[in-house]
């Protein structure tokens, strides 16, 4: 059976909400320096200061400062070997915020192996409907000239939410797995002597 919606992240989570609310909230009750943040904390591909400046509505030198410091703070990391200056998130600090998140979230193990379940479950689907075995082979497929602009735009779009998915069952995987080791600490840590 194949799907015909496409979850968005926050589905595969259960963490669904109206996004133009929460757009809408984040204008209004943010700085400029907290749209910033929000937006590096959050890339999923490097960036530069410009796109980042663009995306939270703010002026490219003072999100520039801002990047600056998170790439001080270690937040961030700071490419220089391109033609453009990029900014990208720790991707590991980034999986662990995530997954704690998960742990945190109220959701049970076994919900979130269910999620983990629906995902796979998915790009089986997706294997199944195109005959390949990868988002890039999927395409690959857009060569093919019996398919027509809605179908290619299709295709591109299940890629990139198969490439997001692929992302997801890491990040829930470990979560499950280490489940025990993310739960919440009630007594502060001993000193080991």
């Amino acid at each position: 059976m194949t799907s015909t919606y496409i979850k968005t992240k926050h589905e595969w989570c259960g963490m669904t909400e109206d996004k133009s609310n929460s757009e809408g909230l984040m204008e209004r009750q943010t700085t400029g320096e907290d749209r910033v943040r929000m937006i590096a904390r959050q890339l999923s591909e490097p960036r530069t200061a410009n796109w980042i400046a663009s995306e939270a509505g703010w002026s490219h030198e003072p999100t520039k400062r801002v990047l600056e410091r998170l790439v001080d703070d270690g937040v961030l990391h700071r490419d220089d070997s391109g033609t453009h200056t990029t900014y990208y998130p720790d991707y590991r600090r980034q999986a662990m915020q995530e997954a704690m998140r998960l742990r945190d979230s109220g959701h049970t193990v076994e919900e979130l192996t269910d999620r983990l379940a629906d995902m796979k479950a998915q790009i089986r689907d997706w294997e199944d409907e195109f005959g390949v075995e990868s988002p890039n082979q999927l395409r690959g497929t857009l060569a093919e000239e019996s398919l027509d602009a809605d179908e290619e735009d299709r295709r591109r779009e299940i890629a990139r939410e198969w490439e997001h998915l692929q992302r997801r069952i890491k990040i829930v995987g470990f979560a499950i797995r280490e489940w025990d080791f993310l739960a919440p600490t009630t007594e502060p840590a001993e000193a080991s002597s």
